[in-house]
């Protein structure tokens, strides 16, 4: 049993969900024995988001998996900044081919983060 303040600072330090740019709050997973927490979710609703989250203060970069519209993992990363740099572009080809109807921006730091089908 723990007191509130012990519990305040365990929900501090181990977050159940994170919220992203579209202001989802997605639940992030603490696999038994893996070395980060693990965040699913749709690249889309990342659009903006600069740095990858964080956990235990700030000290744990979360392992984000980013998925496709149809939530299927489309790449593991904890470094969001260089995958926005880099790899997004190869992503982004291969997902405007299987999903027409989303939106692909050129620059997903300057867009905004999407739920669901936004019209090109």
């Amino acid at each position: 049993m723990l007191t509130y303040d012990q519990q305040q600072s365990v929900d501090s330090l181990a977050p159940t969900h994170i919220q992203v740019p579209t202001g989802s709050r997605i639940r992030i997973d603490y696999r038994h024995g893996a070395e980060s927490p693990v965040l699913s979710v749709r690249l889309q609703e990342c659009f903006g988001l600069t740095d990858t989250p964080c956990v235990d203060g700030g000290k744990r970069q979360v392992l984000m998996e980013l998925l496709s519209p149809g939530f299927k993992p489309v790449q593991l990363t904890q470094d969001l900044s260089s995958f926005w740099a880099t790899t997004y572009f190869e992503v982004r080809k291969e997902l405007r081919r299987r999903y027409p109807k989303h939106y692909w921006p050129d620059n997903p730091l300057n867009a905004d983060a999407v739920r669901g089908v936004k019209r090109r």
